[in-house]
């Protein structure tokens, strides 16, 4: 195991394992790994921290999931045991209770095939893909198997198997491509329609997020059956990992689920699914462009080998039913492509294509990018298909913080709610009605024949007349008088250098230095590291970034997630009155921290120094410590990032009198500071207004 799966042992953070390891001589030693992630012997740490008082027992679920990562036939293989064995529990309790208690672990595992293989095929189909799990197999994992029954008994067998699939998706995350809960649930509400739909498949499932969401939206509705979900997947094992997390999360459901590559070899070609999901592999070249050539499902035209997301898109409707409806996250490129602009024609001209939603970026991996939802119903249902578009972008719709003004922190920043609802809003009205009201720079309805142009470009971006526009003159001349009032209190606060500047000057004075190294050795100050801390169940809060400390910004960094299972780990929580100190690349920087921003986490790459009030103005101590004299003989040039050695930052012994007098200056110079930034956004904002408004017609040049 490693230190991070200690800290979850002993229910501390990753920094407490660490210094375990320096104080305590008697700290087991490391059995593998590497210098930078050692692994170590469960059973040596489970008995250390005994000895030191720092665990009562190991939990039934870490003690599990021990087992299954350190199992010989790898994590994914002992995952599918563990979960055929806890689909058994949850299926007949009464034959694994006897089984249990009657079988010793030769009988046990001997057994156990036979039954795995009855509950499988009667709950997920006789072509189910769950294989290997022989009696060779299962008699290495006898232990395992039997540790995973009783988990179940505790903790209920679909929430032992939630926690370690989750967890184990947590520690592969370059191994798997996972649609965000937020964005799974819109896809399944966009894919309604005029009901709860009856049969959905996702050909690309993954680990099942979208086919799980899908399942969770109609069992809201009353009166719903669950939904039959069937579901394809590439990776053999993960689609039997996805199958048994189906067949347990929605008893009472079919599940069908199938292990194969969906374009070359596609499971269901005789479905007419009510609604697709499908969040497809994106720029794929090896699809099967070669071998599919007359494919019958390119009803649209014959995809480019370049254009992979266009192939899913028509495997989509070739698998609904007519009138039914397929929900696809898209990247932003498939919409202006030229190598795909006909297939985007023919999807437009037949009224397949219904909406092209754009997300805000981070919505979903990758997350620099802003993704697109494209919403398609097959043509041939009761209502023929009008050939208009509706072209929504929801993170125009999302509010933004004025400049100068806080941004809406932590985990909700994104403001997921709006962008749901105008989702939302928009496409009911537009399948309700044909049409839509247009607001500018949100959402808009386009006829087809507008957008089959040389490129047929569907990017809402490239439709919407910027939101900017919507203000007019009003919302400009409101920008205009704050620039204004802003531009006088710069004036106001323009320090003057001296009293008379022309006067012969003293010298530069003396005084005795210390340095913060020594203060925090005195305790005239706390010296805190940022970085390490998680985000709990209900969030956490927003993060104070080494960008938000050089660019006077509000804080605008997010906790990560916790890994499932995983108690979360306290971050650094700033005070009204600490010094904050960026470490690379700040330069000349310290931040006092004020009423607004006290109570962010403190972010990496920052540096925490608390004053004690009785001996050192905060003040003070952040006017010193950006001395430029200062940063540079505390500055590291070992690497072409320079790192600052905060410890041995200088600054003068003077009475707390004194101290107050300086700092009172360095007050009044971080104030005029913060004016100055606030008018350099305004007036970005006021030239960019006026551009927008000269060039659509809302501001006429007079």
């Amino acid at each position: 195991m490693t230190a991070a799966g200690i800290a979850r042992l002993a229910g501390v953070g990753r920094a407490a394992v660490s210094n375990w390891r320096r104080r305590h001589a008697d700290f087991p030693k490391p059995v593998g790994g590497t210098e930078t992630s050692p692994a170590f012997a469960l059973y040596d740490v489970e008995q250390w921290l005994r000895d030191q008082g720092k665990i009562a027992e190991v939990p039934a679920r870490e003690r599990v999931w021990q087992q299954l990562v350190g199992h010989p036939a790898g994590a994914a293989a002992a995952l599918r045991q563990v979960g055929a064995v806890l689909l058994l529990v949850h299926e007949r309790p009464a034959a694994w209770q006897q089984l249990r208690a009657a079988a010793d672990d030769t009988e046990l595992t001997g057994v156990l095939p036979a039954m795995l293989e009855s509950v499988l095929t009667a709950r997920l189909g006789p072509e189910h893909p769950v294989r290997g799990l022989t009696r060779a197999a299962l008699a290495r994992s006898a232990a395992l198997v039997r540790a995973a029954g009783d988990l179940a008994a505790t903790d209920g067998a679909a929430a032992a198997y939630a926690f370690l699939l989750g967890r184990h998706l947590d520690a592969n995350p370059r191994q798997y491509t996972l649609t965000p809960p937020g964005p799974a649930a819109l896809m399944a509400e966009l894919a309604r329609g005029d009901g709860p739909s009856a049969t959905v498949l996702d050909p690309a499932c993954g680990a099942g997020g979208l086919l799980a969401a899908a399942r969770e939206h109609a069992a809201g509705a009353p009166d719903a059956a669950p939904p039959a979900l069937h579901g394809q997947e590439a990776d053999p094992d993960l689609a039997a990992l996805t199958a048994l997390r189906l067949a347990l999360e929605a008893p009472g459901a079919a599940i069908r689920v199938r292990a194969a590559d969906t374009l070359r070899a596609d499971a269901f070609p005789q479905l007419a699914a009510d609604a697709v999901l499908l969040h497809p592999p994106f720029n794929e070249r090896n699809w099967g462009h070669d071998e599919l050539a007359y494919d019958p499902r390119w009803e649209y035209g014959f995809p480019a080998r370049t254009e992979s997301e266009l192939a899913w898109v028509q495997h989509a409707l070739a698998r609904l039913r007519p009138g039914g409806t397929a929900v696809l996250l898209m990247p932003p490129a498939a919409a202006s492509r030229r190598s795909g602009r006909r297939i985007r024609a023919d999807l437009l001209r037949r009224g397949a294509l219904r909406a092209v939603i754009a997300l805000p970026a981070g919505a979903a991996p990758p997350n620099n990018i802003p993704l697109h939802l494209w919403v398609l119903r097959k043509p041939g249902g009761p209502t023929p298909p009008v050939p208009q578009l509706l072209v929504v972008d929801t993170a125009a719709a999302a509010p933004k913080p004025e400049p100068g003004a806080a941004p809406a922190g932590g985990r909700d920043k994104l403001d997921w709610q709006t962008v749901r609802a105008t989702a939302l809003d928009a496409w009911r009205d537009f399948d309700r009605d044909g049409g839509i009201e247009e607001v500018p720079g949100v959402r808009r309805s386009l006829a087809a024949i507008d957008l089959l142009g040389d490129d047929v470009d569907l990017a809402p971006a490239r439709h919407l007349p910027p939101p900017a526009a919507a203000g007019g003159p009003a919302e400009l001349a409101r920008v205009h008088d704050r620039l204004t009032a802003t531009l006088a209190r710069t004036t106001a606060l323009t320090p003057s250098p001296a009293p008379d500047a022309t006067a012969p000057q003293p010298p530069a004075a003396r005084w005795p230095l210390t340095t913060v190294g020594e203060l925090a050795r005195s305790g005239a100050l706390v010296l805190r590291a940022g970085g390490p801390g998680t985000a709990g169940p209900e969030g956490g809060p927003a993060v104070l970034t080494d960008h938000d400390v050089i660019g006077g910004l509000a804080p605008s960094g997010t906790l990560p997630e916790t890994p499932t299972g995983t108690p979360p780990e306290e971050p650094v929580l700033v005070q009204e009155g600490d010094v904050v100190v960026p470490v690379l690349g700040g330069g000349t920087t310290a931040r006092v921290v004020d009423e607004a921003t006290a109570g962010a986490a403190l972010g990496r790459n920052l540096t925490l120094l608390r004053p004690d009030a009785a001996a050192l103005d905060p003040w003070f101590l952040a006017g010193f410590l950006r001395g430029t004299a200062n940063n540079r003989q505390a500055s590291s040039y070992a690497s072409t990032a320079t790192r600052l050695d905060v410890r041995r930052l200088q600054l003068p012994r003077l009475p707390l009198a004194e101290q107050r007098g300086y700092g009172g200056r360095f007050a009044d110079l971080a104030a005029f500071e913060t004016a100055l930034r606030l008018a350099s956004r305004l007036g970005e904002q006021l030239v960019q207004g006026l551009h927008d408004g000269l060039t659509d017609g809302s501001v006429a040049p007079d």
